[in-house]
């Protein structure tokens, strides 16, 4: 992926986590209020944006360094996270299907991984 494609993809996670997050507080207030997941819900949404502001991080990282491979699949690592994870606990928090709080560490993992790809990428000296 290039800079100008990361930096469009944050944008559409963003728009995303907006939307669902004003949604949830507004449209799913008594849905999430019956199952008792409104802080399940938040907490989604909480790491959708943050993921998708990091998403954008990395896009304006890989148009000043382009060498730097790795932001790519950081990118992809990141979204991956962002669907499982939050993806999962607002599932969760809409239906109280329970099992579903057990794939939700995969996308935690998922991010974790790019958050070390981004490391990597920036101490790598050959992509310097």
């Amino acid at each position: 992926m290039k800079g100008n494609q990361i930096i469009q993809t944050a944008a559409i996670f963003g728009m995303l986590a907006v939307g669902i997050g004003a949604f949830g507080a507004h449209g799913l207030k008594e849905i999430l209020a019956e199952t008792g997941r409104a802080e399940t819900f938040e907490t989604a949404v909480k790491y959708h944006f943050y993921h998708s502001l990091a998403i954008f991080i990395i896009g304006i990282l890989a148009l000043v360094k382009p060498n730097w491979k790795k932001l790519s699949t950081a990118t992809i690592l990141m979204v991956v996270g962002i669907f499982i994870f939050s993806g999962s606990l607002y599932i969760l928090s809409l239906t109280g299907i329970t099992w579903l709080g057990a794939i939700t560490p995969l996308g935690g993992v998922a991010f974790i991984s790019g958050w070390i790809l981004v490391f990597l990428a920036a101490s790598n000296k050959n992509e310097q």
